[in-house]
């Protein structure tokens, strides 16, 4: 059965490739088993079909769909061909286990059990006494390191103290633990270091394909800090300083494997049969982190030299690097924003304010949030940092302020290449160099002028549509009404985008079995282009959800899924979160409500304008044409009658061939499969209120102000105040969104006057900012300045000029002013003369004349 919880995140990606993808697994046996294949392959072709190179596909006779399980209609040989693992996913440094569910293998001792990932990592499996085969994960359906539950991963304890080890005041033993059932409890084990590092490849030869792509990256087993040790789940060393080539190595993880993978001989002193350096052995690793425990002699003795050294050079190279900045989103400008955005920004895993706002990277934010999708040309990341106050942190004021990141630490396509690995690169390009600049050393302002924040003045927020009730619409552009048909329907669709987001709803069924004339959300699909499928439908327990993708499940499992490197992460039941379906770019919202209903939020940045039909309308700031019917006719929204709005409803129904929802049983094949709208449902278009009614008084106690008319109709068309209050809560949570939606207006980031200071960081519409100037110096231009409407400051640009220059400057000014006016008074004086002597001259001639 799918796993079910009361909401659940999903993300994928605009081209639709799993950020980590399930890799195609081969398995191969020899001799008897292959026999076993052919024997099975010979029996499937007597039944008829086979699933052989078919799973998925669906045939009259049977079925290799995953579906078929439940509808009792799989071929023959089904299980053989389409294997099914559990769990699919683990920390993407390998070494996780999984098992191969619904098939046995008893292979002799002469014979192995092999999978293959992506037809090049070949990995030696195993069964158990039951024949249950089990294999040792290499890289397939990779987890973000930073994703996976403490339980899963070697935990460094006071990471801190590994990560400025042999900095001032910074010595002693170190410690780290692990769950011992992960590696095997009655192994020992050995505990390794493992360096990364990404290389430039480029030589006088490198051809024009290597010139794209000129790194190279390199996961190296380094050395190991214990053999054989008893696997306790604790570990302590004081650690020493490495030379050279090691040294060379500054970010890594350490991993714990079983023992069994090497075999120590005492005679020769030597490692006999080694595959400890193997990366695909049962293993769990640490994160990755900055190795200062692990570095040369030279960082102990002057940490901070040794730093400004490492940020001088990574000075140099970025200097040589093309500009990503230009390229990256812009931030949203409030925390309300950021949190709201969730289709375009996610939270980030080192600045969470939901989980105590440890922000050891950005001092002073409560919250960071990261851009989910990269930029376009150099896949670069953002990051978004905001304080208490809920404004935008920026590297201008403060050290702990946003940052972009030349290389997003989510990765992107293709994912395995420098610099775009996961967590890896980033770690290379944006977060081993704030050590060297900031952390180890205080050089922060060369580490600011590569990274600085990008503001949020070209910010745009996105638009909201909802579900909500038994069923209510709210379309982009603010239109609200009742639309109860019972079928499935396209409630956002735009085929220039090739996005689709239908909507599934069954009849009500009342507290005494009965079932009512209104409707309800009991499913939603979706898909952009040639993504997954994802599916979330209502579980047994009508406030939980389920959640398939490509019409299979389950999707949850050890590891916690709460970000956009999955390609379905689905949150683990905790109530105190607020949690979403997500896909790249635009986002899905998707709740569980008490009472059965659930509700939906359709979040749509503002270049689908212009481009959206639908039960949701169009979205293009008009609401008189939201109401478009599938034909091109408007139903003007001023008043419509609740028929005309039902037919428009049901002319949005889906197709057989367009339809993206599962059918796995057979309530949904004979009730939705073949007749995507119900013409025998006819709902009530009214209900009733007589005030004699015992529920009415209790009603309308609940049901006032905003959104109360859905209210209303949802507690009497269901006879329960449960949906009622249910709908009114989702109601107003749609309202909250819209508010933290709103847009402002940024003025842009005002930089401190040299020799003086400011007060205030804030920098959008209505905002003062106030400036000083040292003692010995003189502010010159505006000393406070005031956001306009127009997102403009007031006043003129602040500086603060030194007394001496000063006078110096006045005294200079009041001289030359003194020369002109002397100049100017002695030209007069001239001018004066002249004028004089042509009067006379002009007399004297006029008499003799005369």
């Amino acid at each position: 059965m799918p796993h079910r919880h009361n909401s659940v995140l999903i993300k994928m990606n605009r081209q639709g490739k799993n950020v980590e993808q399930l890799s195609t697994m081969r398995f191969k046996w020899r001799q008897s088993v292959l026999l076993l294949a052919v024997i099975l392959g010979c029996i499937s072709e007597i039944t008829g079909q086979s699933c052989e190179g078919q799973c998925g596909e669906t045939w009259e006779t049977c079925s290799c769909h995953a579906t078929c399980v439940s509808l009792l209609s799989c071929c023959g040989d089904y299980r053989q061909y389409c294997l099914q693992i559990s769990p699919y996913s683990g920390t993407m440094m390998g070494g996780s286990v999984f098992s191969i569910l619904n098939a046995t293998f008893y292979p002799s001792k002469q014979e192995q059990l092999t999978c293959r990932f992506r037809g090049e990592i070949e990995v030696v499996g195993y069964t158990d006494g039951e024949g249950r085969a089990y294999n040792s994960s290499g890289e397939y359906l990779s987890v973000h390191p930073s994703k996976m539950d403490a339980a899963f991963k070697v935990t460094l304890v006071n990471s801190t103290q590994w990560q400025y080890y042999g900095t001032p005041n910074t010595s002693g033993t170190l410690r780290m633990t692990w769950n011992p059932s992960l590696i095997g409890d009655k192994d020992s084990v050995n505990i390794e270091l493992w360096g990364y590092r990404e290389v430039n490849t480029t030589t006088a030869n490198t051809t024009r394909e290597e010139e794209l792509s000129p790194l190279r990256a390199e996961w190296t087993y380094l050395y190991s800090l214990g053999r054989g040790l008893a696997n306790s789940g604790s570990f302590s060393f004081t650690p020493k300083s490495s030379e050279k080539p090691y040294s060379d190595w500054e970010m890594g993880s350490v991993r714990v494997s079983s023992s069994i993978y090497s075999v120590w001989s005492q005679v020769w002193n030597m490692c006999m049969y080694c595959t400890w350096r193997d990366r695909n052995v049962r293993a769990v690793w640490s994160g990755a982190h900055a190795l200062a425990w692990h570095l040369e002699e030279a960082f102990r003795q002057d940490s901070a030299a040794w730093a400004l050294d490492r940020c001088l050079t990574w000075d140099v190279l970025e200097k040589s690097l093309p500009n990503f900045l230009e390229e990256v989103v812009d931030c949203p400008c409030t925390l309300a924003q950021a949190r709201a955005d969730t289709g375009r920004f996610h939270t980030d895993y080192g600045c969470d304010m939901e989980k105590g706002s440890v922000c050891t990277y950005h001092p002073g934010s409560v919250h960071c949030v990261r851009a989910i999708q990269a930029s376009p040309m150099y896949r670069a990341g953002q990051q978004c940092c905001y304080d208490s106050t809920g404004a935008q942190v920026l590297t201008g004021d403060s050290i702990g302020g946003s940052t972009p990141d030349r290389a997003h630490d989510w990765g992107s396509p293709p994912y395995r290449d420098p610099p775009r690995i996961p967590s890896l690169s980033h770690w290379m390009y944006d977060v081993l160099t704030f050590y060297y600049c900031c952390l180890w050393s205080d050089h922060c302002r060369i580490y600011f002028t590569h990274r600085p924040s990008s503001g949020c003045r070209q910010y745009t927020p996105p638009r909201a549509g909802a579900v909500l009730g038994d069923p209510h619409f709210i379309t982009f552009d603010g239109v609200s009404y009742t639309f109860n048909g019972k079928g499935e329907y396209y409630l956002v669709l735009s085929p220039d985008r090739g996005l689709s987001v239908q909507g599934r709803t069954e009849q009500v069924k009342l507290e005494n079995g009965t079932l009512s004339k209104a409707t309800r959300l009991s499913a939603v699909a979706m898909r952009e282009r040639s993504s997954d499928v994802i599916e979330v439908r209502q579980a047994e327990q009508q406030d939980q959800l389920e959640v398939l993708r490509n019409q299979q499940g389950p999707l949850l499992h050890r590891a916690e899924m709460d970000g956009p490197t999955w390609c379905v992460p689905v949150l683990p039941n905790t109530p105190e979160r607020d949690r979403h379906v997500l896909l790249w770019g635009w986002g899905v919202e998707v709740r569980g409500r008490e009472g059965g209903a659930m509700a939906l939020t359709v979040l749509l940045p503002s270049d689908y304008t212009n481009l959206t039909q639908g039960l949701l309308g169009q979205m293009n700031s008009d609401p008189l044409d939201d109401l478009l019917t599938s034909l091109g006719d408007v139903v003007f929204p001023d008043n419509p009658s609740p028929e005309e709005i039902f037919t428009f409803g049901a002319g949005w129904k889906t197709s057989n061939e367009t339809s993206l929802f599962t059918y796995d049983t057979k309530y949904l094949l004979d009730t939705y499969y073949y007749v995507k709208h119900d013409p025998t449902f006819i709902p009530a278009f009214s209900v009733s209120s007589d005030p004699a009614d015992p529920l009415v008084e209790d009603m309308l106690k609940m049901c006032f102000g905003e959104g109360a008319q859905f209210c209303k109709y949802d507690t009497m068309s269901t006879r329960s105040l449960v949906v009622g209050n249910a709908t009114l809560l989702s109601f107003r949570s749609h309202e909250t969104l819209m508010q933290d939606l709103e847009s402002v207006v940024s003025c842009g980031w005002l930089a401190t006057p040299r020799y003086g200071a400011k007060i205030g960081t804030r920098y959008l519409e209505g905002a003062t900012v106030s400036f000083t100037c040292n003692s010995g110096h003189v502010l010159y231009g505006a000393p406070e300045r005031t956001c306009l409407p127009s997102g403009e400051w007031t006043g003129e640009e602040t500086s603060c000029v030194s007394d001496n220059v000063l006078g110096v400057v006045l005294g200079s000014v009041f001289s030359i002013a003194t020369l002109i006016t002397m100049g100017v008074m002695i030209n007069l004086h001239f001018r004066k003369q002249k004028r004089e002597r042509q009067e006379r001259l002009d007399g004297k001639v006029i008499y003799e004349h005369s």
